[in-house]
Order: structure tokens, then sequence, then C-alpha cells
């Protein structure tokens, strides 16, 4: 080690912090690096459980290596992604495209013919932007609150009868603990299932629109708690003639199969935190659960069932991925979040319904 040791905040801070499980006797740097030589006192696994967040807080990431007869706990600046956010840009852009052509058709516009009239579905591209947004604000915000890292949401155009498959981020690096897992898991979907509430109310108290056009053929089946808000607000027409109330019951499919328990959805992340490993055997069941809904329907109802066999065999893949273990495993989540969790899957149940839409001849 050629640079000599000084001391700083930051070296005392995290000092104080190794030191109650890793006796210091010497600290060192290097090109950016703070080597910790010590004993440890307790396996070197734990004690990157119960330090990971503090280091993380502090901008570094750690590593443990013996060498020469000696245990050194290594801590490195954590190189910021270079994340290209003109991705998130240009998505985002595209997705309020989509979304407002949409938006225009179900306003009873035909940009086709008169390409100004696009500007007629923002109303639309508003509601549905906001319930995905808070969606992914959710989550992001609760991340960054526990100390992990996210993306900014990519927002995902997609040429169907709402125009986006949605929005997604990413998180890198590991879950501090299940009470993290659980917070970002739950984030999302009890914020956008707010927001969409609210959205619903909203376009229901607006003027419904007659439809002049052929574009949308399509039957949808409202879930429990939309048909709850309409006992209030009444609808004098079709759902479809309500385009804001219909971001807001996109919004409620999206809770719908985001509370799914399996794989990587938010649901899954939930019930991991909530039961811990034992969730992998609801997680591997839950798709040929799906797969054999959308068969019933299709083969013995005689309706649209297909949506659940594609959904069951999408996640069919991320369930056999396994789900990402938290550093601290052990942490109770207490009775307050097990008492939402519990809430949360019953209102994923009263925005579920067996089939959303259904393509009308």
């Amino acid at each position: 080690m050629n640079n000599p040791f000084h001391k700083s905040q930051v070296d005392e801070e995290l000092a104080g912090k190794v030191n109650q499980f890793f006796s210091i006797y010497d600290i060192q740097h290097e090109n950016g690096n703070i080597y910790f030589f010590g004993v440890p006192k307790e396996d070197p696994g734990l004690i990157y459980q119960k330090l990971w967040q503090t280091f993380s807080e502090k901008g570094y990431q750690f590593t443990f290596k013996y060498e020469l007869g000696e245990h050194i706990l290594i801590a490195s600046p954590i190189t910021p992604t270079n994340e290209r956010r003109w991705i998130n840009v240009v998505l985002a852009i595209a997705t309020v495209i989509t979304t407002m052509v949409v938006g225009s058709f179900l306003f009873a516009a035909n940009p086709v013919n008169n390409p100004s009239d696009v500007l007629k579905g923002i109303p639309f591209t508003v509601a549905i932007m906001t319930i995905l947004g808070a969606h992914e604000a959710g989550h992001y915000i609760t991340a960054k609150k526990h100390g992990m890292r996210a993306s900014l949401p990519y927002f995902i155009p997609f040429p169907n009868i709402i125009g986006t498959m949605g929005a997604v981020i990413k998180h890198r690096g590991p879950i501090p603990n299940r009470k993290a897992l659980f917070d970002v898991g739950i984030s999302g979907p009890l914020i956008g299932l707010f927001v969409s509430i609210a959205v619903t109310i909203i376009g229901l108290l607006q003027p419904p629109v007659t439809q002049n056009s052929d574009f949308f053929h399509i039957q949808l089946s409202s879930p429990i708690l939309f048909e709850f808000i309409t006992r209030f607000i009444p609808l004098n027409t079709a759902l479809i003639s309500y385009p804001i109330a219909f971001a807001g019951w996109v919004g409620m499919f999206v809770t719908a199969l985001n509370l799914i328990p399996a794989g990587q959805l938010d649901g899954g992340h939930v019930l991991r935190a909530m039961l811990g490993e034992k969730a992998r055997y609801v997680s591997t069941v839950m798709p040929f659960l799906l797969i054999s809904l959308g068969f019933y329907l299709t083969y013995f109802q005689n309706r649209d069932g297909f949506l659940w066999v594609l959904w069951g065999l999408f996640l069919s893949f991320f369930a056999a991925a396994g789900h990402p273990k938290p550093l601290d495993d052990e942490v109770p989540l207490g009775n307050g979040r097990i008492a939402l969790g519990i809430f949360a899957f019953i209102m994923g149940l009263l925005c579920f319904t067996l089939v959303p839409f259904q393509m009308q001849p």
C-alpha cells in the first residue's frame, strides 16, 4: 500500500461501524479504495449483510479478502452507472404519442384522416401516463429510501388498445432486507391503484363520448372495485365511451396483474417478503393455475382465456429463475406490514376479472 493512512470523517464513520463486527488494527488507502485490516468477529457473510447498507449510503461497496495471513475488508467507491437517460426520454415521448393516438380514437376523432385530431387524445394520455408514472414512482422513491439503486422508469410504447405495455424500472445491486423488499414491492401497486381510483371517478363524472368509428370492437368486463364505484356514479352507456374512466379501468387491470404472487412481479416480491423461502411454492404453482384457468375458460366456458394462458407461460420463465434473496433475510416484517400485504392482495382480487376484455365480431 503506497498511500499513507489519513483520517477523514468517512473513515471514522465507517471504521466505527466496521469495528462492531471486524476488529480493525490498520487502515490504508490506495487508488480511492479504503483497506481495513483486522480480525472478523463473525462470519464474513453475516458481516456483509449487516454493513452493506451503511457502506452503500456512503457511496461504497465492499468485499473481503484473505491475503498473506491477513483479513482485509476492501471498500471501493461505487461507480455511477452510465445511464443513457435519453432512452427513458425517447420511450416516454413515444408512449405519449401512441397513447394520444389511441386516445383520439376513444374521443371519436380520426387522426388518420385529420392528423391534428390526435391532440384530442391528450386527456387519455394524461390519465394513463399519470397512473403508470405513479406506480413506477412508488417503486423508485421507496427503493431510494432503502438505499437501493434504481433506474428511472422505462415506458413501453405499443400499438394496442391502450397504446402502451406499461412501464418498468431496473433495480441494481442487492436487496438489504425483507422490509425493503416488501416496501418496494407493495408501494407501486398501492399508489398506482389509488391514482386509478381517482382517475376512474373523474372519468365517470365526464359526459360519455359517442363513438363514431369501428376502431374498438371490444367488450370490457369490470372488476368488483370498478363496479362498486359505478354504484355511486352510474354508467349511462358502455365503459369504452368514457375514455378517462377507461384509463382508470386499465390501472386496475395492471394492479391485478402485478399483484399475482409469482416470480418477479410485485406480488411475488410482497409474498417473498411475507413468507420467506416458502413463497417459492406459490410462485411455482401460480403459472400452472393461470394456464389451467385459461384452458378452462376457453374450452369449457367458451370464453376468451388466451390472456391467462399467455400470462401463465410468461410467468413460468420468471418463476423458474427464482427470487433474489435479501441480504438480511431474518428481519421480521411486523404485524403492520403483514396486514398491509394482506390488504394489497385483497385489493388485487377486487381488481381481477376472469375475462377482462373480449373482441366482438
